[in-house]
């Protein structure tokens, strides 16, 4: 590996853990109430107030889960980059899978975030923005990338785990916390900071770990293969 490809990796490296501060800023930011899929004139006129009163802090978390999302995808590849021999295929996979999902994610995440702080912050009736949120939610454009949005967040993280474990290029115990900590995550609801912080806390200890991993493949020359457990030789007396 040239000092080139060497660079380009450890920059690779470096999207693992900013993801995992991005994403659980994103959500510590998040006020309560307000992640959800608004698709009935109820839930717009009960996530409305919460939105005026948050409008600055809804389009900062917004933000930051858009960032978070794309640096998720690098991550993807980043990961992949790992896995050699078996495994090598799933792993592709995985990464095209995780960066269509993450992809699909943000511009869902527009609509969640940075819509509904519009709609509670703009000078229109209740009425006219819970049907204006109600209409967004309900559209097909919404309903496809959310479909996708959904099928990256749990394949990609049990391919890329599934991956992992085969190719014993990383502790077995670490491809299981990288697919447990991440389901977790994604599935974390606007808890507050303390709570948000605790159940996302597996998946930023695997992220930065698997990060060192990469750093450290970047350092081996061309050519070393990755290192094995010591095997104790048996006396035959």
């Amino acid at each position: 590996m040239d000092n080139a490809a060497r660079a380009r990796q450890r920059v690779l490296a470096l999207f693992l853990p900013v993801a995992a501060v991005l994403y659980v800023s994103a959500e510590a930011l998040n006020p309560k109430g307000t992640d959800r899929v608004i698709t009935s004139m109820a839930t717009a006129f009960a996530v409305l107030p919460i939105a005026a009163r948050h409008t600055a802090q809804l389009y900062v978390s917004g933000s930051l889960s858009i960032l978070a999302l794309g640096a998720l995808a690098v991550s993807y590849a980043a990961i992949a980059a790992l896995v050699r021999g078996r495994g090598s295929a799933v792993a592709t996979v995985a990464a095209l899978l995780g960066g269509l999902g993450a992809f699909s994610g943000a511009i869902v995440n527009v609509l969640v975030g940075v819509n509904l702080a519009a709609a509670g912050s703009a000078q229109m009736t209740q009425q006219a923005a819970a049907r204006f949120l109600v209409t967004t939610f309900s559209s097909v454009p919404y309903q496809g990338f959310s479909a996708v949005y959904f099928l990256g967040i749990y394949a990609a993280p049990a391919l890329m785990g599934f991956a992992l474990w085969r190719s014993r290029s990383v502790p077995r115990w670490l491809a299981v916390l990288f697919f447990a900590g991440l389901e977790v995550a994604q599935q974390v609801a606007s808890l507050g900071p303390v709570g948000v912080v605790l159940f996302m806390l597996p998946f930023a200890v695997a992220m930065v770990l698997l990060a060192a991993r990469i750093w450290q493949a970047a350092a081996r020359p061309a050519g070393q293969p990755q290192p094995e457990p010591a095997v104790v030789p048996v006396s035959s007396v």
